[in-house]
């Protein structure tokens, strides 16, 4: 029963650190990502540095989480959970970190030297990989909840 409990208590976590970043993603892809377009061009490096630092604060710490928890439920399975859902979300998480460093952080490189409209047209398009990740991500979060709970 313990046992039970604490994979319980692992998933649900998992899912509240995979549900922010979901909300996340989707407010950065909506609304932040293209109201970037708007911000003043001449002043353009500034704003992105501060995006940039402020945004850090918010995302860092918990895609560290995140990605504890998600290895935690791949090394520590929950009773009730198929090995597949976990190691499907892990694998997930690893492709969506693999656009942030390969193709977002870039843009946003880019950016920091001034308004560029390609790139940014690029990182809102690129993005989406990391939106539809996380959707998934969230999904199956979900699905471990519940078949831990089961």
């Amino acid at each position: 029963m313990a046992r039970r409990r604490s994979g319980l208590r692992l998933a649900v976590a998992h899912l509240a650190a995979t549900a922010f970043m979901v909300g996340l993603i989707w407010y950065v892809q909506l609304v932040h990502y293209p109201l970037m377009a708007s911000w003043p061009h001449e002043d353009f490096p500034r704003h992105e540095a501060a995006h940039r630092e402020r945004t850090g604060w918010v995302v860092v710490p918990m895609m560290l989480a995140e990605g504890a928890l998600a290895a935690g439920l791949v090394l520590r399975r929950p009773r009730g959970v198929p090995a597949w859902l976990p190691v499907a979300g892990l694998l997930a998480l690893v492709m969506l970190q693999a656009s942030t460093f390969l193709i977002q952080v870039p843009c946003h490189e880019r950016l920091a030297l001034g308004w560029d409209g390609a790139t940014h047209a690029w990182l809102v398009q690129s993005n989406w990989i990391r939106t539809l990740l996380w959707s998934l991500r969230g999904m199956v979060a979900a699905a471990i909840v519940v078949r831990a709970a089961g």
